[in-house]
């Protein structure tokens, strides 16, 4: 599906997918300790580990090990996109299929040094983004949030920017499994696994760099909560509080003190491996960029969303 207009809406089976979700990001940022407050703070993650100048942080209804992995470093850059994959055998098949495209691979698949262990392999994807993917981990125990309790309940979706946005969901299509949900336009493709509409977006920019990560909230209820308590703190969302035409789940954007953008989100579509599905090619237009017509105008979220250049890609993690 390279772009919106090979995109058919019509009824189509769901297929199962060897990837099954995104575990985690990994962001290099120069001022750790802004962002280890912010994360930790009034974002509302919870610090589970730290390594020198790496710091891991976890969502308390998730048993990923963490959500989000934070390292110094003098510029700005995204390490890593991290996704779950179901079993050990569809990582090295997915190998196999990257090494005879020629895909250029960072690591092969082995055990993983990380603190949560399991195995899994490193590529680039063709923008010279590092993408993890790996299975067989060792779960953290994750508890039911409480009604009201407006913390992360888990990392729902990514979003990343490309110069060349057909090619980029073609790779992701034909060589890692995802399928393209929805478009919004011919500029932004949402890609799903498992039973969330989407767990990658990407969209069309000038340059390819990281647009932001969302965090699940357990509720419409807690997901206003959250935004509020932002609020109250001083940290203003640069687009929210309102609900997305894609996916139909709610948003409120912030940007965080090293310049990147996390979202609070809720109540994502969700959807059934094997049920039919018909796919739409929205229209970018303020009714379907923000159902409630509450969240202000999209052009205040669009530089911090386009982000600055990546200059590290085709750089492999240190960690």
């Amino acid at each position: 599906m390279k772009s919106s207009a090979d995109f058919h809406p019509s009824a189509r089976t769901l297929p199962d997918t060897a990837v099954t979700h995104v575990r985690y990001v990994a962001e290099a940022v120069p001022d750790l300790r802004a962002s280890v407050d912010f994360y930790g703070g009034i974002w509302g993650l919870t610090e589970v580990d730290r390594d020198g100048d790496v710091v891991f942080f976890a969502a308390q209804g998730s048993t990923e090990p963490y959500v989000l992995r934070l390292r110094a470093a003098e510029e700005k850059h995204l390490d890593l996109i991290s996704f779950g994959v179901r079993d050990a055998a569809s990582i090295d098949s997915i190998a196999e299929t990257l090494l005879a495209a020629g895909v250029r691979v960072d690591r092969l698949p082995q055990r993983l040094t990380t603190p949560d262990g399991g195995y899994g392999l490193r590529l680039f994807d063709p923008d010279g983004r590092l993408v993890e993917l790996s299975t067989d981990l060792s779960p953290r125990a994750a508890r039911e949030l409480e009604p009201g309790e407006s913390i992360p309940r888990k990392v729902s979706h990514a979003v990343i920017n490309s110069a060349d946005i057909h090619s980029l969901v073609a790779f992701y299509e034909g060589m890692l499994g995802f399928q393209v949900i929805d478009w919004l336009g011919d500029f932004m493709a949402f890609l799903r696994v498992g039973v969330d509409h989407h767990v990658l977006a990407i969209t069309a920019a000038p340059h390819s760099s990281f647009n932001h990560i969302a965090y699940d909230m357990r509720g419409l209820d807690e997901y206003m909560r959250g935004t509020g308590r932002m609020m109250r703190h001083g940290v203003t969302p640069v687009w929210g509080p309102g609900r997305h035409g894609p996916g139909n789940n709610t948003f409120s954007y912030f940007v965080d003190p090293n310049g990147n953008v996390a979202e609070y989100t809720s109540e994502l579509q969700q959807l059934v491996p094997g049920d039919p599905y018909c796919g739409a090619v929205w229209t970018p237009s303020a009714q379907d960029n923000d159902q409630w017509g509450t969240g202000g105008l999209i052009e205040e979220f669009l530089p911090y969303g386009i982000n600055q250049p990546d200059r590290l890609l085709w750089t492999p993690s240190p960690v």
